[in-house]
């Protein structure tokens, strides 16, 4: 492992001005100078929300093997400018609604299998894919001709505050649906997928919950805290820096200086269901780094009385978005949403004798910034 000497994870409770957050109303305005420090730098911003969007339904049909369930396609057309659409396609179950769903952008990949739809659709739950390479390309260029790059030529967004946009405009889409449940949508992706979902969640209130799988840099992962062979900024601007926006490059060798890391984009999840899914080999994604950024967030869950919403979850294994890591997300999601909480623990810690990467904790509300008693290893 990198040695770790020198490391603090930034204070999510200290504002740009050095003053401290002490209410519940402090922190909605320190959330605001997180969402435009984090989102603006590392990722180029958002791209602009449109006026509206239409489903346009262009085929349905029940899905025997599925338990009978309807599956219709629809073209999801940006209302300011037509011309720009994608496909989103929706299966929902039998019986009455209105379903949880499931909203994941990884449709450009094979991670929903028959198994984990079969799943899903057991629990009740609704579920909607897209392609989120249909929004922008991933082609390992950096190129802006296509896609939503033509619609919104302005502006210093990366790929991934692209593709965190499609999440949001089938969120638009979804909300019109009569046998969805508005209150109980869930955005999940893996790898690349799931730094685009985590975006997506922290950039969206209503979302409910967010699942990054094995996201890493850029994702769950951290920038300060680099394990042993996991992602560096170094590689992401050599390899995808169209991923990112420009102004991230800026901290390039010296990570140590920047003034955030993932636990501010974690703690703009909060106070919602927020579940990191990750696993031990996959040291690319940082696993030690993933769950320093999970302590530092979980303390901004605790300061809003939510500690329960946040979790994190590890498997051995590689990089992979398989049954067991479907499972554990689907587990979440029936207790967050249903209340049926697990045997087991959403938040046992694989590096016991890891010590944590910051020295700062919650504080009580409407004190002067004291710290709480929280233990650093839970």
């Amino acid at each position: 492992m990198n040695q770790h000497t020198n490391v603090e994870l930034p204070n999510p409770f200290l504002f740009a001005d050095g003053r401290k957050v002490r209410t519940t109303e402090d922190w909605l305005c320190r959330r605001k100078e997180l969402r435009d420090l984090v989102v603006e730098i590392e990722y180029g911003g958002l791209p602009p929300t449109p006026s509206g969007v239409s489903g346009e339904a262009l085929h349905t049909h029940k899905e025997a093997r599925f338990l009978d369930s309807s599956f219709t396609q629809y073209r999801i057309i940006n209302n300011d400018h037509p011309s720009f659409h994608f496909r989103l396609d929706v299966l929902t179950p039998p019986g009455e609604g209105p379903f949880p769903v499931v909203l994941t952008g990884d449709g450009c990949y094979r991670y929903v299998t028959d198994d984990t739809t079969m799943n899903i659709l057991r629990r009740g739950f609704m579920l909607a894919q897209f392609s989120r390479t249909a929004i922008v390309p991933d082609l390992y260029r950096s190129d802006r001709d296509s896609g939503l790059y033509r619609v919104y030529p302005e502006g210093e967004y990366g790929a991934l505050a692209a593709w965190a946009w499609g999440y949001h405009r089938c969120v638009d889409f979804l909300l019109t649906l009569d046998n969805a449940d508005r209150e109980k949508i869930a955005v999940v992706g893996h790898s690349r997928g799931g730094k685009a979902a985590l975006l997506a969640g922290a950039t969206d209130e209503r979302i409910s919950l967010t699942a990054p799988n094995n996201s890493g840099s850029g994702g769950a992962g951290s920038y300060h805290w680099q394990g042993s062979d996991s992602e560096t900024l170094a590689d992401g601007r050599r390899m995808i820096p169209y991923w990112y926006g420009p102004r991230l490059w800026q901290y390039l060798g010296r990570e140590n200086e920047m003034p955030f890391d993932q636990h501010f984009l974690k703690a703009l999840v909060a106070p919602r269901a927020l579940l990191s899914a990750e696993a031990l080999g996959d040291l690319w994604a940082n696993p030690t780094g993933t769950w320093q950024t999970h302590l530092a967030a979980r303390e901004v869950y605790r300061f809003l009385d939510a500690k329960d919403r946040i979790g994190i979850w590890y498997r051995e294994g590689e990089h992979d978005h398989g049954n067991a890591d479907w499972q554990t997300f689907l587990d979440f999601m029936e207790w967050q949403f249903r209340g049926r909480k697990p045997a087991y623990s959403f938040n046992t810690n694989p590096f016991p004798d890891m010590q944590r990467a910051f020295s700062w904790s919650a504080p009580r509300r409407g004190t002067d910034g004291e710290p709480s008693d929280a233990g650093a290893g839970e």
